[in-house]
């Protein structure tokens, strides 16, 4: 007998969409006529943090595929791992058989699978699509992964205006707000152990490469420790994106500071209940990651943005940006956020039901359609 559910693949490839993806996997895998598949891939695969680990003891893994290679780094190793995880992730799905292909953002892990997706006859489905970040490449990848993609489910009304724009059908577009939401209220903060276990900051930062030179990258890194000086702090280790090393570099190379406290990881549990904690101790985090623009907005948590990476993406009043990536820029954008009223804050990411919004899209819009799969501009 022929199993009739459909076949829902998510493909993953850092802690960051994962985070954000989890939600979404767990409304699905709630309704009786979806099979839920998880693919990870790319950074996930990658040394100290190994982060497929947590995909695996969460959901389970129906295939990894590996990308980027260690000791290669750089735009062009980037270009590489991605024709890797193109051919990786069409193995994936010839094996899998999905009827949807689920990516989330910008990242090259995304657009990887998109393309096997896209190319290959699967109906594609894109969260976050429509956002602005400048990043490394996000840019350029998010609305190339948006062209691809045949259910566009955008976190706001701005972004969903922008796909629009594009030439999408706007039937085929759904702002569902963001998955980074869903499930807050249920995380407690950060207990007193657990936050004495990271140093009890009053400043977190998690600051990526943004696509700079190295010396640039790494002059900004130096500037952040400046201008945190002797603040207890806690500093998250960047992500896996070109200039990563050399952002490594810089926070190895600085003279020791008692009030430092540095990991490589967070699970996402952990960081929001921190992001809570900080929330309700009028902490800050500092640096360039979408976390700082999202999730701390939705908390009413202040967050000072610093450099190019996050340009023209919505900026809620909880974000202050440096006016540079100078010491005294910086201190003084983290001194503006210190004075922010945290009883007036807002955001534009929905309501916290995203997951369950995007699995009722899921099943009832049909991936085998031909009026989907067959991409045309809508003017």
């Amino acid at each position: 007998m022929t199993d009739a559910r459909r076949r829902i693949v998510f493909a993953t490839g850092s802690r960051a969409d994962f985070g954000l993806l989890v939600p979404v996997i767990e409304a699905c895998r709630t309704r009786p006529e979806f099979i839920t598949l998880v693919i990870a891939a790319g950074a996930h695969m990658l040394k100290p943090a190994e982060t497929w680990r947590e995909v695996d003891e969460r959901f389970g893994l129906d295939a990894t595929v590996n990308m980027q290679q260690p000791g290669t780094t750089g735009r062009l190793a980037d270009a590489e791992a991605l024709g890797r995880g193109t051919g990786g992730f069409a193995r994936a799905f010839a094996r899998l058989k999905p009827d949807w292909v689920v990516v989330l953002g910008d990242r090259i892990e995304a657009f990887a699978a998109a393309s096997a997706a896209s190319v290959g006859g699967i109906a594609l489905a894109h969260l976050h699509g429509g956002d602005r970040a400048e990043g490394v490449a996000d840019e350029a990848m998010r609305h190339a992964i948006t062209k691809l993609a045949h259910l566009h489910l955008p976190a706001t009304v701005r972004s969903a205006q922008r796909i629009e724009q594009m030439g999408e059908p706007s039937s085929r577009i759904h702002p569902v707000g963001s998955p980074a939401a869903d499930g807050l209220a249920e995380i407690a903060a950060l207990d007193d152990a657990s936050f004495a276990a990271v140093g009890s900051p009053q400043i977190v930062v998690l600051h990526h490469p943004a696509g700079l030179d190295d010396e640039t990258e790494q002059a900004t890194v130096r500037a952040i420790a400046n201008a945190v000086g002797d603040r207890p702090h806690l500093w998250l280790d960047p992500n896996a994106d070109p200039g990563a090393d050399a952002v490594r570099a810089a926070l190895d190379a600085l003279p020791a500071n008692a009030a430092r406290t540095r990991r490589d990881h967070l699970p996402r549990a952990e960081f929001v209940a921190l992001l809570k904690r900080l929330a309700r101790s009028r902490g800050v985090l500092i640096g360039n990651s979408s976390a700082g623009l999202i999730e701390a907005a939705i908390l009413g948590l202040p967050a000072v943005n610093i450099g190019p990476r996050q340009a023209g993406r919505e900026r809620p009043a909880t974000v202050i940006d440096a006016a540079s990536p100078d010491a005294d820029d910086i201190a003084q954008a983290i001194a503006r956020a210190d004075q922010i009223d945290r009883s007036t804050t807002g955001h534009p990411y929905g309501d916290g039901r995203t997951g369950p919004r995007i699995a009722e899209l899921l099943a009832k819009t049909d991936p085998r359609d031909p009026a989907l799969l067959r991409k045309h501009n809508a003017y």
